[in-house]
């Protein structure tokens, strides 16, 4: 007897995205397009972004210039990690769930690529950490607007993984051409508007070096971030900034920002 299907719900519809369809769409597009009018499509597509995970109001502009680099390009398979706010997670942390629920419908969770990770010993499954993770959940809107055609999804909670952690997690799931890795963060929080902009250009500087070994007040998923960097001395990766603001350019007040990048991860030649 096969065991009901276990759906995550939109938690955070309606709060950190627009809750109804229509609107989500729209407002994905024109962020998407102003993305698209702002930079020509790249050569290749990315093999990973770098995103951030705010409510759109703040992000949304920003994450729109990684996710419009994916625009006609073929994916059905996608890995998401993104840094756990609300439950303590040892490691990293599957969902438990089949499939995630946003209003533009329901994306199924990968059974094999989950199947894959069970045997680690730092892997756990956690329906709590996921239950109203926003870092996760934001950026499936943007994946069902701009990817051609349906993908399933591997959803991480990372918590506090060692860089060799994540990076033999990624290292696993990896795939071809056909896989995409998203890695959620944001970067500084609630400093001035100048200070955070001096930050956060240190920051990523330190990311598009290679540098394994940021502090999570850099970013806050600074243990996704270095678990990419770290595969990235096996593997040779090619990172490009995208976009670097603070939510004082997108939502006005300069007294407390909090930092976005959007950088593309693409693979070269050895």
């Amino acid at each position: 007897m096969s065991l009901p299907s276990r759906t995550r719900p939109a938690a955070l519809a309606g709060r950190f995205y627009p809750g109804r369809p229509g609107e989500l769409a729209r407002t994905l597009d024109a962020m998407l397009d102003a993305a698209s009018r702002a930079r020509a499509a790249p050569a290749r597509r990315p093999k990973a972004l770098i995103v951030p995970h705010a409510g759109y109001v703040y992000s949304g502009p920003i994450a729109a210039s990684g996710y419009a680099q994916l625009r006609g390009h073929g994916v059905d398979k996608v890995v998401l990690l993104g840094p756990a706010h609300r439950v303590y997670v040892e490691g990293l942390a599957l969902p438990g769930a089949d499939r995630f629920a946003t209003p533009l419908g329901e994306v199924p969770v990968d059974a094999a690529l989950a199947a894959a990770l069970r045997p680690l010993p730092f892997v756990e499954t956690s329906a709590e950490a996921h239950a109203l993770e926003h870092s996760l959940e934001v950026h499936l809107p943007f994946l069902q607007a701009v990817l051609d055609g349906p993908f399933s999804l591997l959803p991480l909670v990372v918590g506090g993984a060692t860089p060799e952690q994540v990076s033999a997690v990624l290292e696993r799931v990896w795939g071809g051409p056909e896989t995409l890795v998203v890695i959620s963060s944001d970067l500084s929080h609630f400093h001035d508007y100048a200070s955070a902009q001096a930050i956060d250009a240190d920051t990523v500087a330190a990311i598009l070096a290679g540098r394994v070994g940021l502090d999570p007040r850099q970013a806050c998923g600074a243990r996704c971030i270095d678990g990419l960097l770290e595969l990235g001395r096996r593997r040779p990766l090619e990172l490009e900034l995208l976009d670097l603001r603070n939510s004082g350019d997108t939502a006005g007040d300069h007294a407390r920002v909090v930092g976005y990048a959007s950088l593309a991860v693409s693979e070269t030649q050895p």
